[in-house]
């Protein structure tokens, strides 16, 4: 698994967006009754079932954000398994502080861990072929790049994070420029030649069209069966990257990655993961 960080200055907006939310206008209502001022506790953020750690950088910002004096020691760093009743994390200092930013930590801590590890679980069924998972950008608005994050924490694969970063061609794309050689043909007018392009066919007639046209550097094989992939592959005979995509469920992705596709990408790894148990208890 990868241990992928970024620094906390890109992901400090998000987590700080999150504790406004919660905080509100007017703070922690109930740890101000009832915690008298000064009063300091540890806190252990423990799992409860296994699988793969993420979110623990962005956990221990949000406790940071609150109150830069609690002491935060991370124990399972990103991209690490964990086990039931294994203790991810510490964090020492004023209980009110701890209290305010817990909600935001788990929400972050759980829903990535969740996302890393139904990723290790895609992963593992692609294991002993060459092909990559991947993901799409079928993510939360707002928390795509710490989403794309527990992808590589779950041993997967970061496909575009935005509209900005390549030029992947759709069926609306073909459909409203006219075809497949007029939009590959436009693409080629204006694309930069630091850009790497992407076409999506459903079908072999319509690879056939794109490998005698040219001009794409990947292929994405959308919906097709198992033996469409297979001869689409063949027939790409390694000219471009090619990618399948559409009704990749984790029980046939093991069929898919032995066509020898390059990439299998994935909107459920980051739109149907469930979040993974994760708690925080008060110690002395």
């Amino acid at each position: 698994m990868s241990h992928a960080t970024v620094p906390d200055l890109i992901l400090e907006p998000m987590v700080r967006g999150a504790l406004m939310e919660d905080l509100g206008a007017y703070g922690d209502l109930t740890s101000r009754a009832v915690i008298a001022p000064g009063t300091t506790y540890r806190a252990h953020l423990n799992a409860r079932e296994a699988g793969i750690v993420s979110g623990m950088q962005i956990a221990a910002m949000a406790f940071r954000l609150v109150d830069p004096a609690l002491r935060v020691t991370t124990h399972v760093a990103d991209g690490s398994p964990c086990r039931p009743g294994d203790l991810l994390m510490e964090i020492e200092g004023d209980a009110a502080a701890i209290l305010s930013a817990e909600r935001v930590a788990l929400n972050f801590a759980g829903r990535l861990s969740g996302i890393a590890t139904l990723t290790a679980r895609f992963v593992a069924a692609a294991e002993g072929t060459a092909t990559r998972i991947t993901c799409t950008r079928k993510t939360t608005p707002g928390l795509r790049l710490a989403e794309k994050l527990a992808v590589l924490h779950g041993g997967g694969f970061n496909h575009r994070f935005s509209l900005s970063d390549a030029i992947l061609i759709k069926d609306n794309h073909i459909a409203a420029a006219g075809g497949i050689a007029p939009v590959l043909e436009a693409v080629r007018a204006a694309a930069s030649h630091m850009m790497r392009v992407e076409i999506e066919v459903d079908r072999l007639d319509q690879l056939d069209e794109v490998l005698a046209v040219g001009g794409a550097d990947v292929v994405l094989l959308d919906n097709m069966d198992t033996p469409t992939l297979r001869a689409a592959v063949e027939r790409v005979a390694g000219r471009m990257v090619t990618e399948a995509s559409g009704n990749m469920r984790l029980e046939r992705i093991a069929e898919v990655a032995a066509t020898g596709v390059d990439y299998i990408s994935v909107g459920a790894l980051t739109h149907s993961a469930r979040t993974l148990d994760l708690g925080l208890d008060f110690g002395a």
